[in-house]
């Protein structure tokens, strides 16, 4: 890849990925060029497990804000780098540090999960953390006389209650991609293609769950098309994935679920795509910029994280 200034940015980031002993996490989210340059591609729970364990003096996460911080969190003594600070999250950012300190207050005695999809001092704030790909066990894993506060996102949050009948308050945030689908669409594409399975992620509302023949993870829904004998798929969550399911299952055909604005062809996440080549090569060539935590959020966040993944392999996720 070359531009005006003829620089081939993916043999100058493998350069300076050796030189500076530099590792690229990408979540699946990302351009499939990125996907395709990183060392480790995941979803929120495997890039906190590999953020936790690995021998690069740098990390650069070709992702969002929060999953730069948890890396940051789980491996306070590496560099973190994120190519574009202003990546954030329509998910985190629903759900203030000063607001979820009242929420908490107002419903006393509960314990408090979160969704990794968290700012650091949520996540300071909380006793245990959870993904997508094992929310639904780590509740579970609790007493089941156990009172909980689960945030940030309600259909997530929902869905988790549906599964396990839980005692849970639920906070008030959603995903501004998963909101956004269109089950009118979605039924219009599966009228047109009987035979292709509707497979949604759990941020989705209640009327896309329903309709859906596989609710996962990001992991989850690419592991479901590896295993599942269909040919065609509807995929209702950030088409970023579909170029790993395409990798994986070249022989099948994904079609991305359709936003409500019908004028776009899909639900994109426009903090992920924020993140681009040439931005990753200058994040590695100048080492900025980088995620600084205060010591103190650093050792109250980690608290929950390291309890999610210590509960994950127990369970053998």
């Amino acid at each position: 890849m070359t531009s005006g200034s003829n620089i081939d940015y993916i043999a100058e980031i493998k350069r300076l990925k050796k030189e500076k002993n530099a590792i690229i996490l990408a979540h699946y989210y990302q351009t499939g060029d990125i996907q395709d340059i990183a060392d480790f591609i995941g979803d929120s729970l495997a890039l906190s497990q590999k953020a936790a364990a690995n021998d690069a003096d740098i990390i650069l996460f070709a992702g969002v804000r929060f999953m730069a911080e948890t890396a940051k969190i789980l491996a306070p003594g590496k560099k973190v780098l994120l190519p574009d600070m202003d990546a954030g999250c329509s998910l985190a950012d629903s759900c203030k540090a000063e607001d979820f300190i009242k929420f908490i207050k107002d419903n006393p005695g509960r314990t408090i999960v979160t969704y990794v999809n968290t700012t650091a001092p949520i996540k300071a704030l909380s006793d245990i953390s959870c993904t997508s790909s094992n929310a639904v066990q780590i509740i579970s894993s609790l007493p089941e006389d156990e009172k909980i506060i689960f945030a940030p996102d309600r259909n997530l949050g929902n869905h988790i209650l549906n599964k396990t009948g839980r005692d849970m308050v639920i906070w008030n945030g959603t995903c501004h991609v998963h909101e956004e689908f269109s089950l009118e669409a979605i039924l219009k594409i599966k009228n047109d293609n009987p035979e292709a399975k509707i497979i949604v992620h759990p941020e989705c509302e209640l009327p896309v769950r329903m309709v859906a023949d596989y609710i996962g993870s990001t992991a989850g829904l690419l592991k479901f098309t590896k295993t599942d004998s269909s040919k065609s798929y509807i995929v209702a969550t950030e088409p970023g994935i579909i170029h790993q399911m395409k990798k994986e299952n070249p022989d099948k055909t994904f079609i991305p679920a359709p936003p409500k604005d019908s004028t776009c062809g899909c639900s994109e996440c426009n903090f992920m795509k924020l993140i681009t080549i040439e931005k990753i090569y200058r994040c590695l060539l100048t080492e900025s910029p980088e995620i600084f935590l205060e010591n103190e959020i650093i050792e109250k966040a980690r608290i929950p994280i390291i309890r999610m993944l210590e509960i994950s392999e127990k369970l053998g996720l």
